[in-house]
C-alpha cells in the first residue's frame, strides 16, 4: 500500500461523558449528534477547508491545511455549543473536548492518517477540559498572535504513550483575553477630528452589513481575481493610538476610505473591508495574512495625536517575504485627515508603478457637509450599528443618533440613508408589522438622499434593493450598476446584482457574482447570505444535493435571521427524498426566534408574491412550497 509523509494540522475531538449520555437515552443522544454533525460540525469543517479523516464513534479525526483553519473551526464549534447548551440541564448537555497538533503524519492510499501527528492530537484531546481546546506548542506558535481568548499555559506535560513531554496550551472558550495596559495618551476631542473625517464616505459602506435579519448577501469588492492583478492588497485596520476607544470609528473611517481608493488603482484587487476588519486589534502577520487571503501586499498603519496635528503612519509590506517596501509618516491638521488619505494613496500608486483611474474610477468627491455636528452624530450612528449588528437596544440607541443628526441638519445624507436601512430591513426580511409603510418610509428617505447627493454610492445601493423588493428588477440592476460605477469596491452593490439575477431566474449568472464575492471577502461577517444565495440558485437549477450543502454551510456561519436559507434547506431535503431530515430541519427552523410570521405556506406565498420575479423564479418558488409542504409546514 503506497503512503505519503507530510506535515499537517490535526484536530481530534470527542464527546465528554458519551457513555453516560448513551446509557441514559442512546437513541436520543445519537439523534442529537447526527443533527449537530449535519447542521453545525460538518458545514463548519467545510467552511474552514478541513477533511474528515475518520469518525471514532462519538468523535472525529480531521485534517486541515493550516493550524489557523483548525483553531478557527474549533473555536466556532465550541462557541456554538455554548449557545446550544444554554438552558439544557447539565447532565444532558453535549460538550466536546478538542486537541490540535501540527506535526508529521503518514497518509495512506485510502486517505487514512497515522503517525505522531495524529497520536499527539488524540492525547491532547484526552487531557482537555470540557468545552475547551488544547494546543501543542507547535500548533500554538502558529496562532498565538491571532487569539483574543484567555490562554492557559499548562507547561510540559507527559502524554500517554508519547515519549517526550509536550508543552500544552488550553484555550478558554468564551473568555476574552485582557487587553494589555497601554501608556496613557492625551485624549482627543471628537469634534475637531470629526470635522476632518466628515467627508469620508467609506464608513457608511458598513451600513449594509448591520442587518443580520435581511434576506440579502454580504457583498464584495469587484470581480477581478487576485491572480490576474499586479497589485493584490488588503488594508488591515489602522490602529487607534489616541488612548480613547471612543475614537475607533473615526480611525476605521480612514481605513475604509483607503480600501475604497485603492480599489480604483488600475488592475488592483483589494480585499473587501468586512474581511479586513476581522484583523482589527490583532498583530499584523503579513505572511500569514498573505497566505490566508491570497494577496501580495499588506498595508497597515496607525493614527495618533501629535500636538495640533494628527500623525498617520502607513507602511506597505510584501506578504511573501515580510519585507517593508514603503513607509511614510504624514502630519496633518486634525481637521483634514482626508488630505492625508489622498497622500497615502498617491504615494502607493507611484510606488506600485500604477496610475489612479482618472475617469469613472476617480474617487467620488462628496459634497461639503452642511453641519459638522450632525455629520459626527451620523458617523457614530453608523459605527454603533456596526457593533450592534443592526438589532436590539444598542442598535436602537445608534439609530437615535441618526435622528438627532437630522434634527440638527435635515439634509444630512448619511443619517437619512442609514435610517432608510432601518425601515427597509424589517420589510425585506418579512418581520415588519407594516411592510408597506416601512417600505414607503425607506424609499422616501433614500430618494431625498439621492436628490441631495446623486454621486454617493450607498443611496444607490439602498434604492436598488428597494426596487428589487418591489419586483422592478431592470431599475434595481441599473441602480446597483450605478453604485459600482461610483465605487468599484462597494461590496453590497456587487453581491446585490447576484440576487437581482437570481430573482430574474437567471440562476447560472447569479453564481458568478456569489463566487466572486466569496473569493474576495472569504471571512465576511455575513458570508451566510452568499452561501444562501448559492443554495437557492442551486435549488433553482434542481441541484438539490448542492442546495443542501450550501444551505448547511450558510446555517453553520449564521444560524439565526436567515429564513429563506432554512426554507431552501427544508425544501431541498424534502425534494431529494430525505423526509426525516427535512422534518427535523423544519422543526429547527420553526423554533428559531427570528422566524417571525413565515411559518406557513400562505405566509411564504404572500412574502414572495410581493417581490415577483421571472418565470424561472416563480417556478422555483412553487417547488419551495411543495418541499415545505412535504416536510410538514402547515398551509395556513
Amino acid at each position: 500500500m503506497s503512503e505519503t509523509r507530510k506535515i499537517a494540522a490535526i484536530l481530534v475531538s470527542d464527546v465528554v461523558g458519551y457513555s453516560r449520555l448513551a446509557e441514559a437515552d442512546e437513541e436520543r443522544i445519537l439523534a442529537r449528534l447526527r443533527a449537530l454533525r449535519s447542521d453545525l460540525i460538518d458545514p463548519t469543517i467545510s467552511v474552514h477547508r478541513g477533511r474528515i479523516v475518520k469518525r471514532t464513534g462519538d468523535g472525529s479525526v480531521i485534517e486541515f491545511r493550516s493550524v489557523v483553519d483548525a483553531v478557527r473551526c474549533a473555536i466556532e464549534v465550541q462557541h456554538a455549543m455554548v449557545e446550544r447548551n444554554a438552558g439544557v440541564a447539565p447532565d444532558k448537555r453535549i460538550d466536546f473536548r478538542i486537541g490540535i497538533h501540527l506535526g508529521d503524519v503518514v497518509e495512506e492510499a485510502d486517505g487514512d492518517l497515522m503517525g505522531d501527528g495524529v497520536n499527539i492530537a488524540a492525547r491532547l484531546e484526552a487531557i482537555c477540559k470540557p468545552s475547551a481546546v488544547c494546543l501543542s506548542e507547535d500548533a500554538y506558535r502558529q496562532v498565538k498572535g491571532r487569539l483574543d481568548l484567555v490562554v492557559s499555559d499548562l507547561g510540559l506535560t507527559q502524554l500517554k504513550n508519547i515519549a517526550e513531554p509536550v508543552r500544552v496550551y488550553s484555550l478558554e472558550i468564551g473568555v476574552p483575553a485582557q487587553a494589555k495596559p497601554s501608556e496613557p495618551k492625551r485624549r482627543l476631542s471628537p469634534a475637531p477630528i470629526a470635522i476632518g473625517i466628515a467627508a469620508l464616505a467609506a464608513l457608511a459602506a458598513a451600513s449594509a452589513w448591520y442587518f443580520p435579519n435581511a434576506n440579502r448577501p454580504a457583498g464584495i469588492a469587484r470581480n477581478a481575481p487576485a491572480e490576474a492583478a499586479r497589485l493584490s492588497i488588503v488594508v488591515t485596520p489602522f490602529a487607534n493610538l489616541s488612548g480613547d476607544p471612543g475614537q475607533d470609528y473615526l480611525v476605521d473611517a480612514l481605513t475604509d476610505e483607503l480600501t475604497t481608493s485603492l480599489a480604483r488603482i488600475r488592475g488592483a484587487f483589494v480585499i473587501a473591508r468586512n474581511t479586513a476588519m476581522t484583523f482589527k486589534g490583532k498583530p499584523v502577520d503579513a505572511k500569514a495574512i498573505g497566505r490566508d487571503l491570497g494577496v501580495r501586499y499588506v498595508l497597515e498603519g496607525s493614527v495618533e495625536p501629535s500636538g495640533e496635528k494628527m500623525r498617520v503612519n502607513a507602511q506597505l509590506i510584501d506578504a511573501e517575504s515580510g519585507a517593508h517596501l514603503w513607509a511614510e509618516q504624514f502630519d496633518t491638521p486634525r481637521t483634514d485627515l482626508l488630505q492625508t488619505q489622498d497622500a497615502i494613496v498617491a504615494h502607493l500608486a507611484r510606488a506600485m508603478d500604477l496610475q489612479l483611474i482618472e475617469a469613472e474610477g476617480a474617487r467620488v468627491k462628496r459634497a461639503p457637509v452642511a453641519n459638522r455636528d450632525a455629520e459626527d452624530l451620523a458617523l457614530q450612528c453608523v459605527a454603533g450599528n456596526w457593533k450592534a449588528g443592526g438589532i436590539g437596544e444598542e442598535a436602537d440607541a445608534a439609530y437615535a443618533l441618526c435622528e438627532q443628526a437630522l434634527a440638527i441638519d435635515p439634509n444630512n445624507v448619511r443619517a437619512m440613508t442609514q435610517l432608510g436601512w432601518k425601515f427597509f430591513q424589517p420589510a425585506q426580511s418579512g418581520v415588519s408589522g407594516d411592510p408597506k409603510g416601512d417600505l414607503e418610509r425607506a424609499d422616501e428617505l433614500v430618494s431625498k438622499a439621492l436628490a441631495l447627493d446623486p454621486d454617493w454610492t450607498w443611496p444607490h445601493v439602498l434604492k436598488g434593493n428597494i426596487l428589487g423588493f418591489q419586483a422592478r428588477y431592470p431599475e434595481a440592476v441599473a441602480e446597483h450598476e450605478r453604485a459600482l460605477a461610483l465605487d468599484p469596491s462597494n461590496v453590497e452593490a456587487a453581491a446585490s446584482l447576484g440576487f437581482d439575477y437570481m430573482r430574474f431566474g437567471e440562476f447560472d449568472k447569479s453564481f458568478e457574482y456569489f463566487d466572486n464575492a466569496i473569493r474576495e471577502s472569504p471571512h465576511d461577517p455575513w458570508l451566510a447570505h452568499l452561501y444562501g444565495g448559492k443554495a437557492f440558485a442551486s435549488f433553482g437549477l434542481k441541484r438539490y444535493d448542492r442546495a443542501v450543502e450550501w444551505a448547511r454551510k450558510a446555517i453553520a456561519v449564521h444560524r439565526d435571521y436567515v429564513q429563506y436559507i432554512h426554507a431552501t434547506l427544508v425544501a431541498s431535503l424534502a425534494l431529494a427524498g430525505d423526509g426525516a431530515e427535512a422534518r427535523e430541519a423544519l422543526r429547527r427552523y420553526l423554533a428559531l426566534p427570528s422566524t417571525g410570521p413565515l411559518k406557513t405556506i400562505a405566509a411564504w406565498k404572500a412574502y414572495n408574491s410581493a417581490q415577483g420575479g421571472g418565470p424561472a423564479r416563480v417556478e422555483a418558488n412553487e417547488r419551495i412550497y411543495d418541499g415545505l409542504r412535504k416536510a410538514g409546514m402547515p398551509e395556513e
